[in-house]
């Protein structure tokens, strides 16, 4: 029988220390019995952004992986971000989970991952200062979009016209192959700017306010909340308000992730939250039109050429007041080829569908509460979730309609 030298022990042991340590990270989460994650099946990528269960103790780790629990050799890059408090801050204490699950053909009703630690992979996401009104995110070298914090002027707007003026919004926002999709200041209407969200309608101590046109009423940048990028997604959340001269009459807090791109779309998840200060803010649309919240200006120049599908098919007139999950908006913004990107309801949204003014000359609005006026407390938060879905080339309604379901997908995910 051969022995073991000390030095030949000294030297093995050496050997498993590495070794050792990774299998303790893993019984160390199998110690605590960690939760399941429970993913509804779907034709497309789910991009999944979940909280972790209040009770979850994770190891220390350099990088995180979502693991199939039926086909383990399947590994999906997870990142670990703030979670959202339901004021729109940052949670105390807690995580979300950010991940994008791909499609698996031949998959009916859920799938089941487990999270494990994993060895750390550099993300190509990075933020950087434009100037001293605006931040602008990008994926490597490719620009994604800019978050116009401060206040941006219309140059070609007349000094006189109170449009000349904006802040809060963002634009430009880029397709998939460079093309700029969002058109601030156009001629047709000076107020429209990139993706916004204002209201025609205000009411405050029995005045009535123009958030839309910006004439009584504004939007201020107040600070920001909190900035993140990783391997699947870069997260940005801002802290606004709306003033009535000098006094805010609401808080607003936005979170905008956006994810990386999966083969020819990438998604922009936005999370709104607004909240009346100290006394009752009353909101709705336009009159026979609607429109009155998110909306989304795209730089179209020729709307013969703009095509708009909803989910009963491709529109030839423009719509009012259509109750509607998504919007979908495809125009050559590049001479090769067409693109577009769709505006997703989240299913949970009040009043769901809400209503829509559809344009083809560019902007496509989201009206909430509607036309009918609906007043809320102050102190109460409202909360408002949307999906812009980036994608290349023309898409037909089934593909959007697929889209769409990988969002109520990721809306049904869950712990088990």
């Amino acid at each position: 029988m051969q022995r073991t030298t000390p030095r030949r022990t000294h030297s093995m042991i050496a050997a498993f220390i590495p070794m050792l340590a990774a299998l303790a990270g893993t019984q160390a989460l199998a110690a605590d019995n960690p939760p399941v994650l429970v993913v509804p099946a779907a034709k497309v990528p789910v991009h999944v952004a979940v909280d972790l269960p209040a009770a979850s103790k994770l190891p220390q780790a350099d990088g995180w992986q979502l693991v199939d629990v039926d086909q383990p050799a399947v590994k999906v890059p997870a990142q670990l971000t703030r979670a959202i408090a339901a004021d729109g801050t940052v949670a105390a204490d807690a995580r979300r989970l950010v991940a994008d699950v791909p499609a698996r053909k031949g998959i009916n009703g859920t799938r089941r991952f487990r999270l494990e630690p994993a060895k750390a992979t550099p993300g190509s996401f990075k933020f950087a200062d434009v100037d001293d009104k605006s931040l602008k995110l990008s994926d490597g070298d490719k620009p994604v979009l800019v978050y116009n914090h401060g206040t941006i002027t219309g140059k070609d707007v007349p000094e006189s016209d109170h449009r000349r003026t904006r802040a809060c919004y963002i634009h430009p926002v880029w397709g998939i192959n460079g093309e700029v999709l969002t058109d601030d200041f156009p001629k047709d209407h000076y107020h429209h700017h990139g993706i916004f969200w204002t209201w025609p309608h205000v009411g405050i101590d029995d005045k009535h306010h123009d958030l839309w046109l910006g004439n009584t009423i504004h939007d201020r940048f107040v600070g920001w909340i909190h900035r993140d990028t990783g391997p699947v997604a870069a997260v940005l959340a801002v802290e606004n308000g709306w003033f009535v001269e000098d006094r805010k009459v609401m808080i607003e807090r936005v979170w905008m992730r956006t994810h990386k791109v999966s083969a020819t779309t990438r998604v922009l998840d936005l999370e709104f939250t607004w909240i009346p200060v100290d006394r009752p803010v009353t909101l709705w649309g336009a009159g026979g039109k609607s429109y009155g919240g998110l909306t989304v200006r795209f730089a179209v120049k020729d709307e013969k050429a703009a095509a708009i599908t909803v989910p009963s098919g491709r529109t030839t007139a423009d719509l009012k007041e259509a109750p509607l999950p998504w919007v979908d908006l495809t125009y050559p913004f590049r001479e090769s080829a067409p693109s577009g990107a769709a505006i997703f309801v989240h299913p949970e949204h009040p009043n769901y569908p809400p209503t829509w003014l559809t344009r083809h000359y560019g902007p496509q609005c989201v009206g909430w509460p509607g036309v009918k006026a609906k007043t809320f407390e102050p102190g109460k938060p409202i909360q408002l979730n949307y999906r812009v879905f980036i994608h290349e080339n023309e898409m037909d309604v089934d593909a959007l309609k697929c889209a769409y379901e990988g969002y109520v997908a990721a809306a049904g995910v869950k712990w088990e």
